[in-house]
């Protein structure tokens, strides 16, 4: 058996130049290549279609579904300062839960201090003050309490807001017809 040179094998058996022509590719490469526009088209219209269902022009902050606001007659517009939201037994600070829960300050009836929504808004006082070093710090938090949550945990809420820097405290509320009398 004699050796051969590397190199391409396949097909070289057939007699006619123009087929080994043809199968082996001639040698060159396609000059064209074909591109799929319609998976590309595809991808850019869901991903807009993404933004646009996610986007809020409004400013107004999403609301837990599980919530209800009580209602109040004198309101005020939203300003931008962290949100506290509690629900049933769950805190979540802007969005993000906490581990610790208000079942002890419901069991115990009494005030106390919650430590992790201490820590998360100090962190946050913390943030700003190193951000914007040359401002007096607002102290602003707005709370997002479902209105049957019992008022010993309000208050305990209120107290822990305090104490992390954040003495005043915003309560939202769903917005009452203001009566005829007035």
């Amino acid at each position: 058996m004699a050796i051969h040179e590397p190199g391409r094998r396949l097909m070289q058996a057939v007699p006619l130049k123009f087929v080994q022509k043809k199968i082996s590719g001639g040698g060159q490469r396609a000059t064209n290549a074909s591109l799929s526009l319609t998976s590309m088209i595809d991808f850019l219209v869901v991903t807009v279609v993404f933004l646009l269902m996610t986007f809020n022009a409004s400013g107004e902050t999403p609301l837990d579904k599980r919530i209800k606001l009580p209602k109040a007659q004198n309101t005020m517009d939203m300003v931008d300062a962290p949100m506290v939201a509690i629900s049933g037994s769950t805190i979540l600070v802007n969005g993000t839960p906490l581990t610790g829960s208000t079942r002890d300050i419901e069991d115990n009836k009494r005030m106390q201090r919650i430590d992790e929504l201490f820590n998360a808004l100090s962190r946050r006082k913390d943030q700003w003050t190193r951000v914007t070093p040359n401002k007096p710090f607002p102290g602003v938090v707005i709370l997002q309490i479902d209105q049957d949550v019992p008022a010993v945990v309000v208050k305990s809420v209120f107290q822990t807001a305090a104490f992390a820097g954040y003495p005043n405290v915003s309560f939202m509320v769903n917005t009452m017809p203001k009566s005829a009398t007035e």
